[in-house]
């Protein structure tokens, strides 16, 4: 599996995109996300391990609480990775624009 693999497996989680979502704000602890979710807190460690692996976020231990922010690399190597299909589309879109302007 390659890495961009494994980034592809965690986002396919909702929970784990959820999970995302909330970082977008900045750095939160487990118990914060953990509120968030109707989930056991076993079940969220183990999707923090799944975005923790795919390099999506990284993890910040202070004291006894665990701080979780995401990690921007990844991200831009997906964005890089779907660029050609986004040309694709907006191409395609634009012909289709063209086609029903001309009727």
């Amino acid at each position: 599996m390659t890495a961009s693999d494994d980034v592809f497996a965690a986002l396919a989680s909702p929970p784990r995109r959820e999970v995302l979502r909330l970082l977008l704000d900045g750095p939160r602890t487990v118990s914060d996300l953990a509120s968030h979710f109707d989930m056991r807190r076993p079940s969220l460690s183990e999707h923090l391990r799944v975005l923790r692996e795919a390099g999506l976020v990284s993890e910040l231990k202070a004291g006894r609480e665990r701080h979780y922010q995401l990690e921007p690399q990844p991200f831009a190597e997906l964005d890089e990775w779907l660029h050609p299909y986004e040309k694709f589309w907006r191409e395609r879109l634009r012909s289709l624009r063209d086609v029903l302007e001309e009727m």
